[in-house]
């Protein structure tokens, strides 16, 4: 946490916010430790952003949460970048400290990882491939977590090939570029398969990659949360599989911010994914 003297403020800044369950996660977290803070959704264009990150600290603000589009270009705005936040290209948490330095860090992978690990036990990645579907941000936080998990191969599609064959240059020869058109394809043999895609969404285009060469017992999650139960989801668990929503991953991914800006590890527990799903 940073020594403020101030009562502290945090936020999310990206363009748009208003859809963000971040500020109601963040809300209950500040109430359930009786800590006097406040947590703001800011909608800051991109062309406001260096004159953002040099006025907030100003205010007392002593950290924010980044979204998009500001996730990579933050990047270039920071005095301190971790490794992680510079392996995957973007950021998503930051901390301002007394001396006006800004520290970048990207928490996307960290929260992938125990959200699986708070739901699969007994999950081993290292037991075989991994699938990727999806090749923008998200997904390099992920390929960058199950490297690091140490998953053998990883098979990753994307709609334009480029950018996953951008991947293999990126992260190395475990990864496996398969075309779109053939997606479901790279299933067979897997033990771990992620969406990383907007595919199935509230709003977005349905997910239409067949699942039916899925194993049963792998495990498959979805970073999207709105539904809860995509439609990935739903028919993974009709091949077998056992499935992990992506509402864990926003809860795990928030609490390194949340104890750096408040002094508090907040614990992610069903009490605060039941606060987050009834607001």
């Amino acid at each position: 946490m940073t020594d403020h003297p101030r009562i502290p403020l945090a936020g999310v800044i990206g363009s748009p916010v208003a859809h963000s369950r971040s500020p109601i996660l963040h809300g209950y977290w500040l109430k359930r430790h009786g800590i006097k803070g406040h947590y703001i959704p800011m909608d800051i264009a991109q062309a406001d952003l260096a004159e953002a990150l040099r006025i907030l600290p100003k205010l007392g603000f002593v950290g924010l949460n980044v979204t998009i589009p500001h996730k990579e270009a933050i990047l270039g705005l920071a005095d301190i970048v971790t490794d992680s936040a510079a392996q995957i290209g973007a950021a998503n948490t930051l901390v301002f400290h007394q001396d006006g330095r800004i520290h970048a860090d990207n928490t996307d992978g960290t929260g992938f990882i125990a959200n699986l690990r708070q739901n699969v036990p007994d999950w081993r990645p290292s037991a075989g491939p991994a699938a990727i579907f999806g090749a923008g941000g998200a997904a390099r936080a992920v390929v960058a977590a199950l490297i690091e998990a140490g998953v053998p191969e990883i098979r990753i599609a994307n709609r334009t090939r480029s950018r996953a064959e951008a991947f293999r240059s990126d992260f190395g020869t475990r990864l496996v570029v398969q075309d779109w058109v053939r997606a479901g394809d790279m299933l067979e043999g897997v033990t771990t398969v992620v969406n990383t895609t907007a595919l199935g969404m509230v709003g977005k285009p349905d997910f239409r990659i067949p699942l039916d060469k899925l194993e049963p017992g792998t495990l498959a999650t979805d970073l999207v949360y709105t539904p809860l139960r995509t439609q990935f989801l739903v028919e993974a668990e009709q091949a077998g599989a056992t499935i992990v929503d992506g509402l864990g991953m926003l809860l795990h991914q928030a609490a390194p911010g949340f104890e750096r800006w408040f002094g508090q590890r907040p614990e992610v527990d069903e009490a605060t994914r039941e606060a987050v799903l009834a607001a």
